[in-house]
């Protein structure tokens, strides 16, 4: 698997403009460029790992959190940020995406009980 860069930066912009953080704030925080600052954002230069670090202390999330769409054992992250995207549902909304969610799992696991017999000998 490869590291995806821009969800790493998506993440990263995220976490920033949800403590209402500056890109310069953020930058001079763990000592980089505004402008490098905002290449990581965008998903326009890779980050190395002491780096993505810094920025995880200093928008007090995990590596994990900002990893997450490159690491395969991520479950936790994936059920935090539907938490999150839960959080400010009505009732309403609530219902619906439950249905979305539960029709997508159907599919998913159709699709995948599809793809295993196509892909079986002699078929």
């Amino acid at each position: 698997m490869s590291i995806d860069y821009k969800s790493i930066g998506r993440r990263i912009k995220a976490a920033r403009i949800s403590l209402d953080m500056t890109q310069e704030r953020l930058a001079e925080k763990v000592n980089l460029s505004p402008s490098h600052l905002s290449n990581i954002e965008t998903g326009t230069t890779k980050v190395s790992l002491s780096t993505i670090v810094k920025l995880a202390n200093a928008l007090h999330v995990s590596v994990d959190s900002l990893l997450a769409d490159s690491v395969v054992q991520s479950k936790a992250v994936f059920e935090q940020d539907i938490q999150t995207i839960l959080s400010d549902c009505d009732d309403y909304e609530i219902r619906v995406i439950a249905d979305i969610a539960a029709a997508t799992k159907k599919t998913l696991r159709k699709e995948a009980k599809l793809k295993s017999a196509w892909k079986k000998p002699g078929c």
